[in-house]
């Protein structure tokens, strides 16, 4: 949810709201600090990784991407970027 939340490179107040409500906030600045340091290709392998460690469910998977996709329109828009950032995830977890 948090590297989607920057997928436009900018993460609002309801973003971060959204966020919140999933992690603790010592989780969130421990994934933050985290994705900080990553490029794409390293987060994005981190995902990976996680969803095989903890063994989501298609159905998990399912409700993860509708989740990040009410993070998208959190704050009011839904911009290209995360319209494509949407799909690479979808890709990505499938």
């Amino acid at each position: 949810m948090l590297y989607a939340a920057n997928a436009d490179f900018f993460q609002s107040k309801d973003e971060t709201y959204l966020v919140h409500k999933i992690v603790s906030d010592a989780d969130y600045r421990m994934i933050h600090r985290e994705l900080e340091k990553d490029n794409d290709y390293q987060s994005t392998q981190k995902i990976l990784y996680n969803i095989e460690k903890f063994n989501y469910s298609k159905g998990q998977l399912h409700e993860l991407m509708a989740d990040i996709k009410i993070l998208f329109f959190a704050d009011g828009e839904f911009d290209i970027q995360e319209e494509n950032m949407l799909r690479a995830l979808k890709k990505l977890i499938n």
